[in-house]
């Protein structure tokens, strides 16, 4: 191992006097006490720390901006960006001498033993539907489960009130839509979209109405994606592939013949909100543009 990181490592172990156990996806670690130099290495887990009131110094950098999404850059100037999830840059997080980093099953199984060897890990499991799993494991890992907890209620009453707010308007079947170069993905309930929708209430075409994450599928299956309404959104990296594949789609014959499209109820909307993002305070955001695009108040 790279001599840097074996002296970030020694330098973090000993300070970590006092620890607490911490049962995670890869095992159990001892978190030192009041950890103050946090190290995340998913958007989800930066979303947790931001809503807890703490900046991490250091992040897995947003899938769409530089480097941060519009929505949480305001609050990200002081964080070192470590690069992609799936591309994390072990010798910078390093220099960084963290007390702790958390990091995800699903991204990091395989550097699992370095990271440890830096700071203290603890790492959850999934990046699907149920955000509020890995939310109440970094509450707790940070010595915040109160916290935690009170921000969870609100959101439950969040989606409550909203839920009242919208009543026959929950009957309408809401078809979720991705499009993305080479492929367009039909989101089902094991989605951060399709947790939300189905947490206030919202009826789901049938075959996105089970507990799968998604349908990748072309042009062909378009007939698929009918709904009563239909939110669509794009993964867009910049080279324009992602906005020419939805124009592809939305010019297409098939796509006109959708009775959501006839009646003129086809909305597109953020892809870090309503996907990418995946934390708390995009949940929280998604709600604010539900209640905006269906005209209630919660």
């Amino acid at each position: 191992m790279n001599k840097l990181i074996v002296a970030a490592a020694a330098s973090i172990w000993a300070a970590c006097a006092q620890a607490e156990m911490i049962e995670h996806s890869m095992g159990v670690t001892d978190v030192p006490d009041a950890p103050v130099r946090i190290v995340v290495l998913t958007n989800e887990g930066t979303e947790a720390l931001l809503a807890l009131g703490i900046t991490p110094v250091g992040a897995a950098t947003s899938w769409i901006g530089d480097p941060w999404y519009d929505h949480i850059a305001d609050s990200m100037s002081e964080t070192q960006p470590l690069g992609k999830e799936t591309g994390i840059n072990l010798e910078l997080l390093a220099v960084l001498q963290p007390d702790l980093i958390l990091a995800n099953k699903q991204r990091h199984e395989e550097i699992y033993q370095q990271l440890s060897a830096i700071a203290p890990t603890v790492v959850s499991e999934k990046l699907r539907g149920d955000w509020r799993v890995n939310f109440e494991l970094y509450a707790r890992t940070l010595g915040l489960t109160d916290e935690g907890a009170e921000i969870l209620a609100d959101f439950d009453g969040r989606t409550a009130s909203l839920a009242e707010a919208l009543g026959d308007d929950l009957k309408q079947e809401i078809s979720v839509i991705r499009f993305l170069p080479g492929h367009i993905r039909i989101y089902q309930r094991d989605s951060f979209s399709g947790f939300i929708l189905n947490k206030v209430g919202f009826a789901r075409p049938e075959i996105q109405a089970v507990d799968e994450f998604a349908m990748r599928v072309g042009k062909e299956s378009i007939p698929d994606m009918d709904g009563d309404r239909i939110f669509h959104f794009t993964w867009e990296a910049g080279d324009g592939e992602g906005l020419a594949a939805r124009d592809e789609a939305l010019a297409d014959p098939l796509w006109q013949t959708l009775s959501a499209v006839q009646s003129g109820n086809v909305t597109e909307v953020s892809d870090p909100i309503w996907n990418t993002a995946g934390g708390i305070i995009a949940a929280n955001l998604m709600l604010d543009d539900i209640a905006r695009l269906f005209d209630v108040s919660e």
